[in-house]
């Protein structure tokens, strides 16, 4: 069978907006990706009518930005009410350009740690059903699904695996949330990425790869034979979303810890990403 590969537009772009996406598109769509990453970082950053005429034929994803200052969790009730407004734009923005799902880690600001105990973890938890489920609900009536993303230990301390999201979301699974899953995290907080797939089972609602150092997937330390053999016993039949970072902008270069060039350039990284998805097996993909 034949699955979508996508890419990010972070590669290159940061933050994305109506004036530098029509290019870019452009460019990903004669790389020959099947589907995109657009990041909304900022409410008002893209209008639907714009990326719906730059998209072409490519298969569009959204993806959020939990900057400082956007938490469900921990957090007063005004900045939890401007993150969840934050969260109806992508919603929104998803709904009105045929995305199928919107992706992040909705629950807290990335970079954000506190060290908590079991009851206020549980209680953690609770305030995030709580705070995420309107928006459940606000997907389903768009139909989109909210992909929750588990980071590594040193971009957040609430949802690290597979395990976690699935206890931390619980009922709200299966009504318009899922789990979004990124490699490069599974590799560094999982024992097995393979298994943590097969645990996420039907709940997983978009996979985002890259190499263990954060370039280009393949020819790198991560197990991608045990990944897609994963993905097919769990039926998975989403597309394949590399995300890597540009270096040349520097927030977010700092937020993604990208300290040196993970490629000749980025669209070779783009490249020699795709060449290696598009060489896996039929059968693994």
């Amino acid at each position: 069978m034949h699955r979508s590969i996508g890419v990010n537009t972070w590669v290159w772009e940061s933050p994305l907006t109506d004036a530098t996406l029509p290019p870019l598109l452009a460019r990903i769509a004669a790389m020959g990706f099947d589907a995109v990453e657009l990041p909304l970082e900022n409410a008002g950053d893209l209008t639907a009518e714009v990326v719906r005429a730059a998209l072409g034929g490519l298969q569009p994803f959204v993806v959020g930005a939990m900057a400082p200052g956007r938490d469900l969790v921990s957090a007063g009730e005004p900045v939890i009410a401007e993150t969840q407004d934050y969260l109806r734009e992508c919603i929104a923005l998803a709904r009105d350009i045929g995305a199928g799902a919107v992706c992040g880690p909705f629950y807290s600001s990335t970079g954000r740690v506190w060290r908590m105990d079991e009851a206020a973890r549980r209680d953690a938890y609770a305030q995030l059903r709580r705070n995420l489920a309107p928006l459940a609900e606000e997907a389903v009536e768009a139909g989109v699904v909210l992909g929750i993303e588990p980071l590594n230990r040193y971009e957040t301390s609430l949802l690290n695996t597979t395990a976690q999201a699935l206890e931390a979301l619980g009922p709200l699974l299966g009504r318009g949330v899922g789990l979004a899953l990124d490699t490069y995290h599974l590799g560094i907080e999982e024992r097995s990425s393979a298994d943590a797939i097969r645990a996420a089972g039907e709940h997983l609602v978009h996979l985002q790869v890259c190499g263990n150092d954060r370039g280009a997937p393949g020819g790198d330390q991560t197990d991608w034979t045990g990944i897609f053999t994963a993905l097919d016993a769990i039926g998975y039949r989403g597309a394949v979303n590399i995300e890597s970072f540009t270096a040349d902008n520097a927030s977010i270069a700092t937020a993604a810890s990208i300290w040196r060039p993970l490629a000749e350039s980025q669209d070779a990284l783009a490249r020699d990403g795709l060449r290696f998805l598009r060489s896996v097996p039929a059968a693994a993909l």
